[in-house]
């Protein structure tokens, strides 16, 4: 068996740029922990589980996480195949657990036992509360078909916690007031609004259209959970980007008063923006950014000063088709690089990119396009001066990182590098 140390690719690019991991420019570094080229000596890189055997496959899938309402973080993600590649049960989620900010972990546990499979845990605790709630897809037997293109289209809903995520309610499915029987995806974190407002992004994929037909939605709920509206209208009338057919996961975050902007997921090469400021209840219609980002989910955070913006970005793009993601490897590989913008107006700008870390492991034999490189889907804590990055590598470890704050608005910009 190779050891990661033999695993360590010899050359690669970064922005661009020809590299030899041996001899790398000033600043950066290799961490054979992890299997990451990192853009600063003060990231500090760990495993936190390897994938096992489960269900006949060896994967796990999105990494979310939360400072639970007593103050430990709990990291949540599904192990075994993803759950739109069969019917009924074909994984299990995962907890793990840290009561000292993130220097060790306890776990695995298995939160709850349920008779189907898991897509991702979205964490949310309502101002003022001690319940945590866990909303994401739930592909309920007699709810959820694989048939007709709708293998990815299931109910969304959510449980909740009130022993700080030890334990767990029965699902809660959402029926939306204009559409009860709605299905899609949710995987992306959500956020709730100064008045109470919960904004949930969610999308719905068909495919049997070439390119996939894919719909961008809000869930917005004004009275903790209730009643929910999906906005902009009921199905089929989501978001989309016009030359693709196609607008995939958003991530909603709240800037304060009633402005919520949401950044999503394009085959056109950036991350696009869509602003409401009235508290969820319009949108504007989807913007490009200049983030340059593929086919893969938005990164957003809001930094400790409740101001700055964080978008992480893979920062590259092969266009190649609005279907690279499926069959493509060069799309694939624009997956492996992860670059951080700042704004501090609300995303109607961003600063130059800086580079934040690249997968450093070679392909394994065996391994398809869809987990050669895989750096993304990152979810993220920031907390006592510290920013906490979680994703799954490759589909086949979960990975946290840490870094100082002060330290990731200095990480290297594409200029230093050369």
């Amino acid at each position: 068996m190779k050891t990661l140390h033999e695993s360590i690719m010899c050359e690669r690019t970064i922005g661009g740029i020809p590299m030899t991991l041996t001899a790398l420019p000033a600043g950066l570094e290799v961490d054979e922990t992890v299997g990451l080229v990192l853009g600063d000596a003060q990231i500090a890189g760990q495993v936190v589980h390897h994938a096992r055997p489960a269900f006949g496959v060896q994967g796990l899938f999105e990494t979310r996480a939360v400072i639970t309402p007593k103050g430990d973080y709990l990291l949540m993600f599904p192990e075994g195949l993803h759950y739109n590649q069969l019917m009924g049960k074909g994984n299990e989620m995962i907890a793990y657990r840290s009561k000292d900010r993130g220097r060790t972990w306890q776990g695995p546990t298995t939160p709850f036992d349920i008779e189907y499979s898991q897509h991702g845990f979205i964490p949310l605790i309502p101002q003022g509360q001690q319940r945590l709630y866990g909303f994401g897809t739930q592909p309920v037997p007699g709810t959820y078909t694989r048939e007709r293109g709708q293998c990815e289209n299931a109910p969304i809903g959510y449980r909740y916690s009130d022993n700080d995520g030890y334990g767990w309610s029965e699902v809660r499915i959402i029926r939306p007031k204009n559409d009860p029987d709605y299905r899609g995806m949710a995987v992306m974190q959500m956020c709730e609004t100064s008045s109470g407002t919960w904004i949930l992004s969610t999308y719905e994929n068909d495919h049997t259209y070439r390119p996939v037909m894919c719909r961008q939605y809000i869930l917005r709920s004004d009275d903790r959970g209730a009643t929910w509206t999906l906005l902009p209208h009921e199905r089929h009338g989501g978001w989309y980007q016009p030359k693709f057919n196609s607008m995939g996961e958003g991530r909603p975050i709240h800037l304060g008063n009633d402005h919520v902007l949401m950044l999503t997921r394009t085959t056109e090469g950036h991350l696009w923006a869509i602003r409401s400021e009235d508290d969820g209840r319009n949108w504007s219609e989807p913007e490009p950014t200049p983030l340059v980002h593929p086919d893969a989910p938005p990164m957003l955070t809001l930094l400790s000063d409740g101001r700055t913006l964080a978008a992480f970005h893979h920062n590259r793009h092969h266009d190649s088709g609005p279907d690279q993601f499926y069959v493509d490897s060069a799309g694939k590989a624009d997956r492996s690089e992860i670059w951080v913008a700042f704004s501090r107006d609300g995303g109607a700008n961003w600063s130059e990119p800086r580079f934040v870390f690249a997968n450093a492991l070679a392909p394994e034999p065996g391994m398809g396009n869809f987990s050669i490189h895989g750096c993304s889907y990152l979810d993220l804590i920031v907390d006592h001066g510290e920013v906490h990055i979680f994703f799954p590598h490759r589909w086949k470890r979960a990975i946290h990182l840490r870094i100082p704050e002060a330290n990731l608005l200095d990480l290297p910009a594409k200029a230093e590098l050369q």
